[in-house]
């Protein structure tokens, strides 16, 4: 269960004094939005959607005004704004109009249990914005603690002063970051994430304000009820594997994943968005998932996330995909690695069936990925065919297609 947005977002952080902006819901008046406005000069219009909907700001459905008609124009615009995310189309369903908070520094926080050590997990960097994805290793730190012990002020220190972060936005960090690990940990969080937290100055000293919220629940986990969150909010038309592969996102790595055809044929891994958009469009009704798992994800994330598909749809899969261009930070090796381990793995608990494996890649150490791999397939009996960087991306495509094509023929002249 997911929510996103500072809507719900506010009320739960104020339960732990956490700064927040003043948060008005769609019903506000033009006298109030003419208020909130005046405060700062300008005001954040934002669509609500249900469920774990992200990326609103780079699909330009966030809006800055500075008049109480621009506003409400806004809400106009984006009150039943379409958002496309994760390949599917989703209807907002209100806006809300929040107070602008100036501020020369945005902060990227997150707080989830790690797929690598299974221990309590904090992501942050003072480079936050949008377009984290994009920011080398160096700008950010990802550090595992002691659930038992919590976060303490010292893991932020020690964070902060290796990511070289001005010294005038350690103190006031220090002072409430560790404050979110109380609600994460009060009241059945799997992931909390905060982008961005601007820091604010206030009588000449930096506040962080909290102007974004994602958090993830464990609906198992009865702690989440004492939030008395209305029960539409975790509306949602994920599937029971889109779920499970969302437990999974993390800064480092996308999971982005949606079904296409229950019951295709073609199960692929996609790694970049020309992938995604060529293979789903030529896979057609013969995929069973598009998805985009680039990024540069560990070894450990990758091997979830192959597990959990293979799951899902290695049984029914003629051809197991994988398609990207050459990628220019992703380790070849480390996703290959951790696919083709749970591939084996997978095999070795559930037993085997006819599949044929097709894969173009390129990027940094692709030949020793592909020796790994081929060990693997080899060793499993599989067949296989593999391009390099230089094969056309389309073409691979339609080599799966023409490989399910056959089996399927195959499959029928046996059949009868």
């Amino acid at each position: 269960m997911q929510v996103t947005g500072m809507k719900y977002g506010m009320p739960i952080l104020k339960i732990t004094e956490f700064p927040v902006p003043e948060v008005l819901d769609s019903n506000a008046t033009l006298e109030q939005v003419e208020s909130l406005i005046k405060k700062r000069g300008k005001c954040v219009v934002k669509p609500v959607f249900y469920g774990g909907v992200g990326k609103k700001g780079k699909a330009g459905l966030v809006r800055i005004v500075d008049s109480a008609a621009d506003a409400m124009q806004a809400k106009h615009d984006l009150y039943f704004a379409e958002h496309v995310f994760n390949n599917e189309k989703i209807r907002a369903n209100g806006v809300t109009f929040e107070e602008f908070i100036p501020s020369d520094y945005e902060i990227y926080f997150n707080l989830n249990t790690s797929t690598q050590s299974r221990r309590a997990s904090f992501t942050l960097t003072h480079h936050g914005g949008v377009d984290i994805e994009e920011l080398p290793p160096y700008m950010i730190v990802n550090r595992s603690f002691n659930s038992v012990t919590g976060l303490k002020a010292y893991h932020i220190i020690d964070a902060l002063a290796e990511l070289n972060a001005p010294r005038e936005i350690m103190s006031p960090l220090v002072q409430y970051l560790p404050k979110l690990w109380c609600l994460y940990n009060d009241f059945g969080f799997t992931t909390l994430e905060l982008n961005p937290i601007r820091m604010e100055k206030r009588n000449g000293k930096y506040v962080p304000v909290a102007c974004d919220f994602k958090a993830q629940f464990d609906k198992d986990n009865p702690l989440w009820k004492r939030l008395n969150l209305p029960e539409e909010i975790f509306h949602s038309n994920l599937s029971e594997f889109e779920a499970e592969i969302n437990q999974l996102r993390t800064y480092q790595g996308q999971s982005d994943v949606v079904v296409i055809n229950p019951k295709g044929t073609i199960t692929p891994f996609m790694f970049g968005g020309g992938a995604n958009s060529a293979a789903t469009e030529v896979l057609s009704q013969r995929t069973t998932i598009s998805s985009d798992f680039g990024g540069n994800p560990p070894y450990e994330k990758m091997y979830q996330i192959a597990r959990i598909v293979y799951k899902y749809w290695f049984q029914q899969s003629n051809v197991l995909l994988i398609i990207g261009g050459k990628a220019n930070n992703t380790d070849i090796f480390v996703t290959f690695k951790g696919m083709f381990d749970a591939l084996r793995d997978h095999i070795n608990e559930n037993g085997k069936h006819d599949i044929y494996v097709v894969v173009g890649r390129g990027g940094p150490n692709l030949i020793k990925g592909f020796s790994y791999a081929v060990n693997i397939l080899d060793n499993l009996g599989i067949p296989y065919k593999f391009f390099g960087y230089d094969s056309s991306m389309l073409d691979v495509i339609q080599y799966a297609v023409d490989v399910d094509t056959w089996m399927q023929e195959e499959k029928k002249a046996v059949a009868l």
